[in-house]
């Protein structure tokens, strides 16, 4: 038997351009940078989030990013988040110029997907009535 709960810290994320990731999150979820510069081998890292957990955001030099789109589901399917109003996170996704789908209302709260500008999927979801 477990004794201590385990809480999720961050999560690590590779993406085009890593500062203007965390100024849409910072846009969208009112999240700020807690900590940006080098990355630990080559490019650019920002964590962005809240006093209790952040996502990291790696950017490698623009010589290795590739041309390719970052492939959906390889092998993550999409960060969640939670927020308390909803309609007003989807209006700030949609000023964002992102388009969001897949709305839910079933419990135990509401929901919607909108994919950034990396091909990563966000599920936004509040269980506040």
């Amino acid at each position: 038997m477990i004794m201590d709960q385990a809480v999720l810290e961050h999560v690590n994320l590779s993406v085009r351009d890593c500062d203007a990731s965390a100024r849409l999150m910072h846009d969208l979820f009112g999240w700020n940078i807690r900590w940006q510069g080098p990355a630990m081998s080559v490019g650019r890292t920002v964590h962005v989030g809240t006093a209790d957990s952040y996502v990291a955001l790696y950017s490698p030099p623009a010589e290795l990013l590739g041309k390719t789109p970052f492939a959906k589901g390889v092998p993550m399917n999409h960060v969640g988040i939670t927020v308390d109003d909803l309609d007003a996170v989807e209006a700030r996704v949609i000023a964002a110029g992102l388009e969001p789908f897949s709305h839910g209302d079933y419990a135990p709260g509401r929901r919607f997907y909108f994919f950034d500008d990396n091909g990563i999927e966000f599920e936004v979801v509040s269980y506040t009535g």
